[in-house]
Order: structure tokens, then sequence, then C-alpha cells
């Protein structure tokens, strides 16, 4: 089965700083208020991390903790998608100044340290203040529509054009039409793993129509901001085992065909459902 290679990093020579946090955060005691993301890891573990609030796609069943969070979209002059990072700014914390990556979106507080777990945070490319080109691109392989496509080209509007009646075999037509994809490229480092969706359920979450009613109305607020034209997207990194999930309709088991699947230990996640979790984010490594 396919795990992701960053479950077992590389020895780059730097002092290894995974398993410092896990003590350093219990110790800190720290809420998910204010600064509390920059004050747990300022020392020679590593930097940014701590407690985190973020709003991603329900984890409904398998062992997954938590969901996986959302990347807020944009769509650019030239009609591709692109994921919005954070505005970058420097604050101060423990007698340091600290580099942070954070903006409102919608009423919430949309940071990098949302990404920063399950090897993630020690990509280059989530350093917050890291130039890196942030249209989406297309990681064909998975769905049969992405065939035609080359690894790496921009995906656009134009390319989920039929997304209100497409279909794959699996769970239920005109539900969305899926993509996997990468973000954030930069030489200096790996691009995150992502999948968008366009679907007629995101302007409905949104607005709280029918069943989405229940959504708390700062979630909607987040959502109606963070999506575009119909497109929701996410980080692909299974909170669980930080496998990538196999995505979107790829298969019935487990009773995913209308949701997300990680084939790795079968933990299935709702894109039409999103929440608002915590969780401790690990800091990334001394810059």
């Amino acid at each position: 089965m396919p795990l992701d290679e960053d479950k077992y990093p590389q020895d780059t020579g730097r002092r290894r700083f995974v398993k410092g946090v896990v003590g350093s955060a219990a110790l800190a005691s720290v809420s998910a208020a204010g600064g509390a993301a920059i004050t747990t890891a300022t020392n020679r573990s590593g930097a940014g991390g701590g407690a985190t609030e973020f709003i991603g796609i329900e984890n409904t069943a398998g062992p997954a903790p938590r969901g996986m969070p959302i990347v807020p979209i944009r769509i650019n002059d030239d009609n591709e998608l692109e994921g919005i990072w954070p505005e970058v700014s420097e604050v101060q914390s423990g007698g340091g100044t600290v580099t942070v990556a954070e903006q409102d979106v919608g009423g919430t507080t949309y940071s990098s340290t949302w990404f920063q777990y399950c090897g993630v945070q020690q990509y280059p490319t989530v350093r917050p203040d890291l130039e890196a080109d942030n249209r989406f691109v297309a990681e064909p392989g998975t769905y049969e529509w992405m065939s035609d496509m080359e690894k790496g080209q921009p995906l656009t509007v134009d390319d989920f054009s039929d997304y209100q009646n497409w279909g794959n075999g699996i769970g239920r037509d005109g539900l969305g039409k899926p993509a996997m994809g990468k973000w954030r490229q930069n030489e200096e480092g790996r691009p995150l793993p992502i999948q968008v969706i366009r679907s007629p359920e995101v302007p409905k979450m949104a607005a709280g129509e029918g069943k989405y009613s229940e959504i708390p109305s700062d979630v909607r607020s987040f959502i109606d901001a963070a999506t575009e034209q119909s497109f929701l997207a996410y980080l692909d990194k299974c909170t669980h085992f930080c496998c990538v999930p196999q995505g979107f309709k790829t298969t019935a088991d487990a009773g995913a065909e209308d949701a997300v699947y990680c084939q790795c230990h079968q933990s299935v996640y709702d894109p039409f459902s999103p929440v608002k979790k915590q969780f401790v984010a690990l800091p990334r490594p001394e810059e």
C-alpha cells in the first residue's frame, strides 16, 4: 500500500525535532487562543508549532483522529486554480522574532500551521516566508479523466466544466468532479499534495441550505470566503498515519463511494462536512 515516504524522513544531519515537540507541547499547556500557535516551539527543537485551531473536512470513519485542513482557493486571470498562502509577518515571542503566515479568511484565522503535521512541517514549502508557485497543478494517475493531462499542468476552471453531471461509476453522479494535484512548487523543496473538488454542494454549504443549516455560522463564513466558483480544496494528508489518501469517489469500500477514502487504514472523510478542530502543530526545523 502506498504509504507516503515523509513518514520516514531521510537523515539530514539536522537534530531531529519531532520527538522534542511532544514534550514541549505538553509542558507549554498552550491554548488555541491568540498567539499560542507560535509560543510553544521557538527553541532548539524547531519553530512555529503549538496548539492550532483549523477548519477541515470531517473524518467520519476509520482511525484518523481529525479531518484534513481546507486550503482557501482563488482563481487567477488565466482561469487557473490557486491556493491562497497566508500573509507573512513577524511577531515577538519568547524574547525573539518569529515569522508567521496567517490572515483572516471569513472571520477565521487561517495559518500555515494548519499544514504542520505528518512530515509536512519539514517541507521547505511550508515555511511561512518561502515564495512559491501557488497554482494547483495536475498529478494524474487516480482519475481516468486526467489521463491526457501532463504532470505539473495547471488546473483550470475549464477542466471541470462538466462537474454538475460528472460521474465515474462510483457513488452518485453529479456530486462533483475531483482532481489530484500539487501546491506550492519551489526548487527548494517538494510541493504539498492537495485534492480539489468542484461540486454543486459547495455553495450550498456556504449558504447553509437544507442539510447544511447545521454547520456553525463561523464555519459557513469561512467556507464562503475560502471557495470560489464551487471549488473546494484540502491538504491531501491523512491525519492518522501520514498517507496520501486515494481520493474522492475512488471506491465503495467502507461506505466511501461519495467521500474521500484513505486506502492505508480505511479512514473516510466527508468533503461536504466542514468542521472546526484543534491539534498540536509540529514545529518546522529552525530557520
